[in-house]
Formats: structure tokens, sequence, C-alpha cells
């Protein structure tokens, strides 16, 4: 087998995502053979090399998994937590070894993520240069006015760097004890540090709720808090598509044309006798035809030609 990039072959048998998977090399974490390779550019044998992530071998033929979770709100979206916080792994048990949240959700927000051990589909679902969108409904404080929505769809600034385009649906709006609120369902293309909050927040609109509902196509309204399940293949074929991994299939132009004639050009009706066509195809009567076709007439000619015919007219004696 030809020799590939390290953060490649870690990502493709699921430890982690492209991106984290340079970190590892970086750090030193990864040995190829029992030597230490700690340079991005070092390639390797998936098959015939030994690889190593922190002293454990790496096994290439793992299966892909995908599975769908709705995360409730205080899960962080890790495999391990610093401040020792649940992580949406706790709520899979055994059926999330192995696994990995693709990007974040915050840890005040609720909503879909997508865990696998598939680092080419988590990485082009996480990089913004894909496009990938996704789709939140988000409850705030207040009524946004049309030039708030315009804002929020046309990028504000954070961190010094305007936002991508976004698209704003008004859902409804509300009178509370608390005063007026509103829901709205926010798209998004990229995933900064969370993001939709801080939008909403520039513009004066103070979130209440956060609640991703779709990642790219994949949506399901059916998974409660801390439920989850397994992606069906037509879903993981639609995802590689969203992301640009596989391209859409095109369904073949069928042209039903009948046998040519003899004497009849090949995807042309018949040609009468008194019609030539133009270099476009289009028919135009001959100069003899034409004739025919604007020859004047009398009235009285007419009248003759409109009424019924009737036989030589007998004469009888008087």
């Amino acid at each position: 087998m030809p020799l590939e990039r390290l953060q490649k072959i870690l990502s493709a048998a699921g430890v982690a995502s492209r991106r984290v998977a340079e970190s590892l090399i970086t750090e030193g974490r990864v040995k190829v053979n029992g030597q230490v390779a700690s340079e991005l550019g070092a390639k390797a044998d998936p098959d015939a090399d030994r690889i190593e992530v922190d002293g454990r071998r790496l096994h290439t033929s793992v299966p892909r998994r995908y599975i769908l979770l709705y995360k409730p709100v205080h899960y962080v979206t890790t495999r391990s937590d610093p401040q020792h916080r649940p992580t949406v792994l706790t709520l899979l048990g055994q059926a999330g070894q192995g696994l990995y949240p693709v990007g974040r959700l915050d840890f005040d927000s609720e909503g879909l993520i997508l865990l696998t051990n598939d680092g080419e589909l988590a990485d082009r679902l996480t990089h913004p240069r894909h496009e990938v969108p996704r789709t939140y409904e988000v409850r705030v404080f207040g009524v946004p006015t049309a030039e708030m929505v315009r804002r929020l769809e046309t990028g504000v600034p954070l961190d010094g760097r305007r936002t991508a385009r976004a698209h704003v649906r008004v859902i409804e709006s509300f009178n509370k004890k608390s005063g007026e609120q509103s829901l709205l369902e926010i798209v998004i293309h990229e995933g900064r540090n969370r993001q939709v909050r801080r939008m909403c927040q520039a513009v004066g609109l103070p979130v209440i709720t956060l609640a991703r509902t779709k990642i790219g196509s994949l949506t399901d309204r059916r998974l409660k808090p801390g439920m989850y399940r397994e992606l069906r293949p037509g879903e993981v074929q639609q995802l590689r598509e969203d992301c640009g991994l596989d391209r859409k299939p095109t369904l073949p132009t069928v042209h039903h044309t009948a046998e040519p004639q003899a004497g009849v050009k090949f995807g042309h009706a018949p040609t009468p006798s008194h019609v030539k066509r133009t270099r476009g195809g289009q028919p135009r009567p001959t100069k003899k035809a034409a004739k025919r076709v604007t020859k004047k007439v009398t009235l009285k000619e007419y009248a003759r030609s409109m009424s019924p015919k009737r036989g030589p007219r007998k004469r009888t004696r008087q």
C-alpha cells in the first residue's frame, strides 16, 4: 500500500479529527515502528507499519460508525473534561467506545450532535471551507427589527472578524411575564465558539434557549434530550454529499427517438414539399407556397367559395 500522511491515517482510523491528529503528532504522542514521529510531513504504511498513539497500537480496519445524539444542556461535547463535567460520551456508555463528537455545542445549549470514528467525514463537516449548514432554533428576549435581522444575515464583528452570511427567520413573537420574546431559526455555515449566542447578543437579542435542529440535511424531531440512534446508510451517504466527499448522482438523459426512415432527416419530422427549413431548423414556406397563401380574393369570389355547390341550371320553356 502507498505511504500516507500520519494525520490522515489517524483520522481515517477514528483516533481523532485531522486537526487533532496533527496536535498528537507535534506533541510526540505518535510512534511509527517504535520511533517517535513528531513532524507533520511524516508518512507511513497503515498495513505494514506498526503505529502507536499514547502507547496503544493503531488498528486501521475498524468499521465506521455514526451515532446521532440529542445533547441535553449541561453536557460538554468532548471525550473528557478537566473540570470533571459530564460529557456526551457518558450518555452513550459502551455504545460510544471509539467515537468522538464532531464539532462543538455549548455547555448551556442542547440539540443534535454527530459522534463517529470516521475522521475524514468529521474533518469535512467541521471545516468552514465546505460550508455545511447548521440550523438552530433560538429563543431570545425582545422582538427583532428588520435591521437586526439584516445585521445577523450579513454578518456581525466577532473577535475582530465579521461572521459569514447567515439565514434568519422569525418564527413567532409572544409576550411573557418577563417581557416580549421571539423564536428564531438561524442557519450558519461556520462554527466559532458560542457563535449564535454572541451574534444575537451583538444585535441586542439576549439568548434564553438554543437548540441545534439540523446538521447539513440530517435531522430527527423524534429524538429527545439524552436519546440517540445509529445513522441509516442513506443518511451517511447524504452527509458525504453535503460536505463534498461524494458527488450527488445525476440521472442520465434518455432520448426517445423513432428509427429514421428513408428520405427523412434524423431528429426532424418529415418536411412537406412546399416548406423549406432554415439553418436553425425552423420551417419556412417556399416562395411559391407563400404566393398561394397571400393570394387576394374578391368578396364575390369569397362568397361563391363559401356557398354550397350546385349543378348547372336547367332552362325550362315558358
